[in-house]
């Protein structure tokens, strides 16, 4: 048999899973009812279509049979390098745990991936809920996985992202140090990887990819998932596709997708997504807020289209590229607007100084009255070595140019 993929299929999947093929799927995610024991309703935005489903279910075990069924039916259609992402609250994540370790096995669990969001509640009493549960199981030991890096956070030191780290003979972390006691550069870094905590926000009401189905999830959490563990080409199942989000984020990652809801009104609002995809872009969303929430946005976009890692806290410094140059950090400097061209040049030099590197760009954003113009291309000559300093007005082309043509 074979898949026919990018398709949305109408009935209870239970049924619809056998029009797949065995060993055929790279990535199963799935959103089933959370069995809450109510029946969910929630009207679209333009208040003209009520989107329904029941979760309720007599007791726990009905539940767990229920899911039992067709994760062990999912298994079967996961190629061996696949792997399947359950999503489930503090109602039925104990539930969810038991059938995955039963079907997988306890020794194929991976991750339980804790998605932390902020929410506004009226809760009367107790705690307010703000995170859900996604399991993460893979079919054998043999599956697929991107890394994936975030951003170093604001209060990450300097040193620690330009220097060298190892291990003391108490296993303690330690600078690395050559044989004259110097400590080492490290190579090119490419932020932190990425835990399994994730804060990606909650759809809030008025966001314009929310359509109104009540139990809707961010495309930025789904292509963070899709990501993770599929490639380009690969064929993603949702067997509870609901508003269709996990299709969206697929075919936006240029994934196969394959979605399975036995509601037709859930069938139609996924189609309707995938004809025109709605999402909700923010720069803060996928470099993490808290990483960029005292940083100079303004200036930092200025650095759209290059691969970097912001520095906070740092006169002389905004960002360091990720590649290095001579084995030595790049340093990217912006020109505040307190400041003359003179004295950011001055703050560069003196970080580059400190910091070892052979090469950095200054962005001019302003030249102050009577402040001669700066050459493009300023060389300085320190005690330890020499250094360039690249003086750019528009940094993505021309910064590029000037890493390429010097060997980077």
């Amino acid at each position: 048999m074979t898949t026919a993929a990018n398709r949305l299929l109408l009935g209870d999947c239970l049924e619809k899973m056998n029009e797949i093929a065995d060993s055929s799927v790279d990535l199963i995610y799935l959103d089933p009812p959370f069995f809450t024991e109510r029946k969910h309703k929630l009207k679209n935005r333009q208040r003209t279509k009520e989107f329904s489903f029941d979760d309720i279910w007599k007791q726990e075990s009905s539940y767990a049979e229920f899911l039992h069924q067709r994760i062990l039916k999912m298994r079967d259609l996961l190629k061996d390098t696949g792997s399947i992402f359950v999503h489930c609250d503090k109602m039925a994540n104990h539930i969810v745990r038991g059938v995955l370790d039963d079907v997988f096995g306890s020794e194929f669990f991976q991750s339980e991936i804790i998605w932390q969001y902020k929410r506004w509640s009226n809760a009367k009493k107790g705690l307010l809920p703000s995170h859900q549960n996604i399991y993460f199981f893979s079919k054998t030991s043999d599956f697929s996985f991107n890394k994936i890096f975030m951003p170093y956070s604001e209060a990450t030191n300097l040193d620690q992202i330009l220097q060298r780290r190892t291990r003391d003979k108490h296993n303690k972390s330690i600078y690395a140090r050559d044989e004259e006691g110097n400590i080492q550069q490290a190579d090119a870094k490419q932020g932190v990887p990425l835990s399994d905590v994730w804060d990606i926000p909650y759809l809030n009401p008025k966001a314009k990819e929310r359509v109104g189905y009540p139990t809707q999830k961010p495309l930025l959490l789904l292509e963070r998932i899709i990501e993770l563990v599929t490639n380009e080409n690969d064929l993603v199942l949702d067997p509870f596709c609901g508003s269709g989000t996990t299709c969206v984020a697929a075919s936006l990652t240029n994934r196969k997708y394959i979605g399975i809801d036995q509601s037709e009104d859930a069938i139609q609002l996924s189609q309707s997504r995938l004809d025109k995809p709605i999402k909700t872009e923010s720069h803060l969303l996928k470099k993490g807020r808290k990483s960029f929430e005292n940083a100079n946005l303004g200036a930092l976009q200025c650095l759209a289209g290059i691969d970097y890692n912001p520095v906070h806290r740092n006169q002389g410094i905004d960002a360091i590229l990720v590649e290095h140059h001579q084995g030595a950090p790049v340093l990217v400097k912006i020109q505040k607007d307190t400041e003359t061209l003179t004295q950011a040049v001055e703050l560069l030099s003196n970080a580059m100084i400190v910091k070892a590197s052979k090469m950095g760009f200054l962005i001019k954003t302003r030249v102050a009255l009577g402040e001669v113009e700066a050459a493009t291309e300023l060389s300085f000559e320190s005690k330890s070595e020499d250094f360039t300093i690249h003086v750019l007005e528009t940094i993505e082309l021309k910064l590029k140019r000037n890493i390429s043509g010097s060997g980077l």
